[in-house]
């Protein structure tokens, strides 16, 4: 299996991008893991919010293949325990999915032709996190999902 996730928007600051790269470079170990880089849709002044939410819509749907299961980190998703965001995983990889997508939406979310698409929804937290922190604690999270798979010491209980 291979595991994607796939943004909208490049992250910006250093200290991010440096601590998303130490935990790419540790699951490696386990998994074919990518971040997949959608551009921000730009002169987005005379669009609504639904029609911005359409166009991202539009952009994350090229990027998606037949077959793909699609995960949302959306505020009004499933919450899981880490071990239990474990378990997902490994159900997920016991029945043979090739490609897990797990997708960040825009500022203002998505639209309902992407939720028409995904297979569920998760989210980290009842609280918003900005779009480009969501993604350093979505791959620490991937990284101790695994560690919790194998039975290794980084996550405590």
């Amino acid at each position: 299996m291979k595991i994607i996730l796939l943004v909208v928007g490049k992250t910006n600051e250093k200290f991010l991008t440096e601590a998303i790269s130490i935990f790419e470079k540790r699951l490696k170990h386990y998994i074919s893991f990518q971040i997949e880089v959608i551009p921000e849709l730009k002169n987005t002044k005379h669009l609504s919010i639904g029609q911005q939410k359409e166009k991202e819509a539009e952009l994350i749907l090229k990027q998606l293949q037949e077959g793909d299961d699609v995960i949302l980190l959306d505020e009004k998703g499933t919450s899981y325990t880490s071990k239990g965001f474990a378990d997902l995983l490994e159900k997920k990889m016991s029945i043979g999915i090739k490609r897990l997508v797990f997708v960040v939406g825009g500022p203002y979310g998505f639209a309902p032709k992407m939720y028409e698409r995904a297979q569920e929804k998760i989210s980290f937290s009842k609280m918003t996190f900005s779009h480009q922190l969501i993604r350093l604690i979505f791959v620490e999270q991937i990284y101790r999902a695994f560690t919790i798979m194998k039975g290794e010491p980084y996550h405590h209980e």
